[in-house]
């Protein structure tokens, strides 16, 4: 299975974080400002190697915290 961010998803967005294509790992790609923006909603799609691919979608959510409040 391939985990990859939907195309829905604005290049800047996927700019900011770095999906792993073999585990689904999900991490960022630098830091991220509070003050910018408060949470990124993503679309991660997986699919699968057969013929024809099967492939499935979900929703994640990461809400940035303020470290200085």
């Amino acid at each position: 299975i391939y985990y990859f961010f939907s195309e829905t998803i604005s290049s800047e967005v996927q700019n900011m974080f770095i999906i792993d294509k073999n585990s689904g790992e999900l991490r960022t790609d630098g830091e991220l400002d509070f003050e910018d923006v408060q949470s990124y909603d993503l679309e991660i799609e997986a699919r699968d190697k057969g013929t024809p691919p099967l492939s499935g979608h979900c929703s994640v959510e990461v809400e940035v915290l303020d470290r200085n409040d």
